[in-house]
Parts: structure tokens; sequence; C-alpha cells
């Protein structure tokens, strides 16, 4: 029974001294706290320990993903009306789209950037449609094809971006 009194004791101390310096860990700074404005890392970050030195600043704010893929996006679906935009999470959201000349049918995208870099497969966009009728707007196929004309005008963009930033 002393043995299991004394086992018992050992892992309480020692989840307790671990806590503490986990709580120390995370009071510390290293070059002040993290603001949105300027998005520097201050404190400790166990998660971030032997992926390079941490010393190099960055100015200014930066996009969780890739800068001409999101402007490209911008730019492509400039013609829709804008519901939601996050330039971290890389999701561009529209909102219904009536073509005047066609008043029946209405479309609706969401674009998802999925990586920081500039590829092919770094997007993804769904389309959705809907019909007017009689009984109102009802959810309508679209073809894969639709989804994938524009995912290469968005990739086109991009890349004529990166062209003319490059030439600069």
């Amino acid at each position: 029974m002393a043995f299991a009194r004394r086992s018992w004791k050992r892992i309480a101390s020692a989840g307790i001294l671990a806590l503490t310096v986990t709580g120390l860990a995370a009071c510390s700074t290293s070059g002040g706290t993290r603001t949105f404005q300027t998005q520097e890392e201050g404190g400790f970050n166990p998660f971030k320990i032997g992926r390079g030195s941490s010393s190099a600043k960055v100015e200014g704010p930066q996009l969780g993903v890739n800068g001409y893929l999101w402007r490209a996006t911008l730019d492509t679906l400039s013609f829709m009306p804008l519901a939601s935009a996050d330039p971290y999470g890389g999701v561009i959201i529209t909102d219904w789209y009536v073509n005047p000349e066609k008043a029946d049918e209405r479309f609706k995208v969401t674009v998802y950037i999925l990586d920081t870099r500039l590829r092919a497969d770094g997007l993804n966009v769904t389309v959705f449609k809907q019909v007017g009728g009689a009984a109102g707007w009802t959810d309508a196929p679209t073809t894969a094809q639709t989804e994938t004309d524009i995912e290469n005008a968005i990739l086109t963009k991009a890349r004529q971006l990166r062209l003319a930033n490059m030439a600069r």
C-alpha cells in the first residue's frame, strides 16, 4: 500500500512539474506579442521546434494562401456579387448571380484555395445552379466542365499575374 501511495505521488508531482514548465514557457516572450497588423509571432511555440529559425521577420500582413491565386479568383469572379472572402482560410463565396439574358437561372460559386504555391491542384471550385419556375428556385445539376472552365480561367489569370510581377 505504501508503494502505491509513493507511485501516485510521483505521478502527481511529475504532472504538476510539467504543467508548471509549460505555463512558464507560455509566459515568456521573444519579440513581442502577435498582433493582427504585424502578424509577428511571440512567445514559445512547442509545435515549431525544429522547423527552421523564427528570427526572419516578415513585413506586413501575409495571406494564408497563394496571393496570385487569390487575386486571380477575385478578378475572374468580379462579375458576381461577393458574399464572403477569407484570405487566411482561402475561401471565396459568391452570392447568387442571375444572367440578365437568362433570368430563369442563377449561379453561386465557392472557391477553395488549398495551397500557398501556384499549382493546379491548389484550387477547388464548386458551382451551384438553381432554376426558377412557378414553385420558386429549385436546385439543378451543373456540368463538371463548368467548374473546370472556371478553374482554368483562374489558373490562367494567376499565371499572367505572376509573369507580370516577375517582369517588373
